[in-house]
């Protein structure tokens, strides 16, 4: 492998750079005494990392080890891979936070759901490990057994929910089996809604999977019953999760800025619709995030427009900051065209490492970094990353997905529109400048790596390093890009959903009720104490469509865009009216188009405001007035209202009957 040191440390200004051959061999002395000097150090290998950490066993400063060899060095490109080893190297060199965790505790009891005797082997692999219950579910015709180690009964799962260590289970059709069962294994009458508490479930029915995205349910394990390997290989994974466990807490909610619901009205459901484990619910105005049911898939925090939901593997602002440091050092040694491969650390990397080995490797213009999840990308990062320079974003994908990725594709659409809009499209480059490459093929990911042609980027990259939630991030990065624009035009349309836009209300068919202002969590709509007036302010518009929700006219429109004069604007003011002044006081009390209607709805078509009755008046005056004035015109709400019938009684018709004879 050819490294280019004098590029490295072009790259690496900041770094002290040096150069070994057999580094793990004979000169780990030399990295024992490397290792020595205070301070945070980086190792270009990964592969012998176990020996490295052994060679200096209680170093306080930290240690981070990075791929350098795979991903740049064994390539067709490996001379030219200087300015990427920079880049990946600056990127290893930024620290990231610590990382909440929530405990999970399971001590053993296991349902083992299937559907014949596939299951009852499987009990008994897992009898002597841990607390066993079978259940049958059809009519499949089971041998009694001759000693009964563990129940087997017989029943159907209606509904299910829960995780490793807590799992709930609604059963009909529930049967015990009857002890004097002979050539096949009988059982008792059925009763339907029982409930059963699990630690474990083991799924061997054959049938649907009990919970959504079942392979990211911690505690759930499914194999297929007429496959007895995937059998045994679920039983040895079932007989290790007993004990506590510590799961990452992937995602950070803050429940106030939520946009949910206001007042029972359902505003933004984003995440609601794009958790495939079903880990967000409702809770009231916000929505409730279990964080032990959560995979950590990030798509709620990606789509969230308020920040509420906030990545912690690592935050926005950390990812930020390692695809600066990468794309910066990059272009300092030397890079152009520069490609951003997002990619998972399981299936990425071996996809990665079998191109290296086996392939072409990598280009030297793409630089992959590894994410916890491809679908915990943001809009912030792929527009930071054309800020700082990269011509192309690449998202590495399975090619059959462990769960839905359509929030990922909703940010890959609205990334398309905001660099098509600005003009980075230039006539060498042909398809998206962002797109995803879904593959489980080595050979078919370098095809679509090496067919990426240069493109035009911007001339000079920023260098901002900012902190703060994703809806900061993503301000910031939109000016820094805006700027460094071809056709820095003033506003982009977005496709629908997306995070930012304006409304469009009918002027016409607004009363001035101002209930939307009431509705608004982030204060975008607006009215004015002295007046009657709404007012909008665009940049604290997250379209969560509450307003549009909560207007009685429905004059409300959502318009997904960006406008990028919205962050130096003022309120515009979408509709104004005179006030309407009390008639008797001259106080403002309402708005004077709305009095007016009403006044003329009333005149003549209701019994209390006779046409010409002075009455009248009393819709123009203010609450206060209009108490006076009927307390000193004696007003009587039920004067000239038609008497009613007085009640008959029993007595009434016997009258009425004596009468008539």
């Amino acid at each position: 492998m050819h490294l280019d040191t004098a590029t490295i440390k072009r790259g690496c200004r900041n770094s002290e750079v040096a150069e070994f051959r057999h580094l793990c061999r004979a000169e780990l002395d030399r990295f024992r005494d490397a290792a020595k000097v205070a301070g945070p150090m980086i190792v270009g290998c990964t592969q012998e990392a176990p020996l490295f950490a052994d060679a200096i066993e209680g170093r306080p400063e930290p240690m981070e080890f990075v791929n350098i060899r795979e991903t740049a060095g064994w390539s067709l490109e490996g001379r030219q891979a200087g300015p990427k080893m920079a880049g990946l190297l600056a990127a290893a060199s930024e620290p990231m936070p610590a990382y909440p965790f929530v405990t999970l505790s399971s001590e053993g009891v296991i349902l083992i759901y299937g559907r014949d005797d596939v299951a009852v082997e499987a009990g008994r692999l897992l009898a002597d490990h841990l607390d066993v219950t079978v259940m049958i579910t059809g009519q499949a015709q089971i041998a009694p057994p001759a000693t009964t180690s563990f129940p087997i009964v017989r029943g159907t799962v209606r509904n299910a929910k829960g995780h490793l260590g807590v799992f709930e289970l609604l059963i009909d059709d529930y049967a015990a089996p009857r002890p004097s069962s002979r050539d096949t294994l009988l059982f008792e009458t059925p009763s339907n809604g029982l409930t059963s508490r699990c630690d474990l479930i083991l799924d061997l029915s054959g049938g649907m999977p009990l919970f959504p995205a079942h392979d990211l349910r911690e505690g759930y394990l499914r194999a297929d019953p007429g496959d007895p390997s995937a059998m045994l290989r679920a039983v040895l994974r079932a007989r290790d999760l007993v004990g506590s466990f510590d799961k990452p807490q992937y995602v950070n909610f803050t429940a106030e800025l939520c946009v949910h619901s206001r007042s029972k009205l359902t505003g933004c459901h984003r995440c609601l619709d794009l958790c495939p484990t079903g880990a967000i619910t409702p809770d009231g105005d916000h929505v409730r995030i279990n964080a032990e049911v959560c995979a950590g898939c990030g798509q709620c925090a990606a789509a969230c427009p308020t920040g509420a939901a906030t990545y912690a593997l690592p935050p926005a602002d950390a990812l930020l900051h390692k695809l600066r440091a990468m794309l910066l050092s990059y272009h300092a040694a030397g890079g152009a065209n520069a490609v951003v491969l997002f990619h998972d650390g399981q299936h990425g990397n071996a996809l990665i490492d079998a191109l290296a080995r086996h392939g072409d490797g990598l280009p030297a213009s793409v630089l992959p970094l590894a994410v916890n999840e491809v679908t915990q990308v943001g809009l912030e990062a792929v527009v930071a990353s054309f800020a700082y320079g990269a011509a192309g974003i690449r998202f590495l994908l399975r090619a059959k997905p462990r769960h839905d990725v359509a929030g990922l594709f909703k940010t890959i659409a609205m990334a398309d529109a905001i660099i098509s809009g600005l003009g980075f499209e230039g006539p060498r480059f042909e398809g998206h400048r962002v797109d995803a490459i879904e593959t489980d093929d080595p050979d078919a990911l370098g095809k679509a790596l090496w067919s990426i042609e240069p493109a035009p980027t911007v001339a000079h990259p920023a260098t901002f390093r900012s902190v703060g939630k994703r809806r900061e991030l993503l301000r910031l990065a939109l000016h820094e890009l805006h700027r460094r624009a071809p056709a820095p035009v003033d506003v982009i349309a977005l496709p629908e959903g997306a995070p930012l836009g304006a409304i469009s209300v009918n002027v016409e068919g607004c009363t001035l009720c101002l209930s939307c202002v009431s509705a608004c969590p982030t204060g975008a709509l607006r009215d004015d104490p002295e007046r009657p007036v709404l007012k909008f302010v665009e940049d604290a518009c997250v379209q969560c469509g509450l307003c549009q929700s909560t207007c009685p006219e429905k004059v409300i429109t959502l318009i997904p865009q960006i406008d990028f004069r919205a962050a130096r604007a003022p309120a515009t003011i979408i509709k104004e009216e005179d006030p309407a002044l009390c008639i008797r006081c001259n106080k403002p009390f309402g708005v004077k188009s709305t009095i007016e209607k009403i006044a003329a709805k009333l005149e003549g078509r209701h019994w209390m405001y006779p046409t010409g009755d002075k009455r009248l008046d009393t819709v123009r005056m203010c609450a206060d007035c209009r108490v006076i004035t009927m307390s000193e015109q004696q007003f009587d709400p039920f004067s000239g209202v038609p008497q009613r019938a007085a009640p008959r009684t029993t007595d009434d018709y016997l009258r009425e009957r004596e009468t008539k004879n």
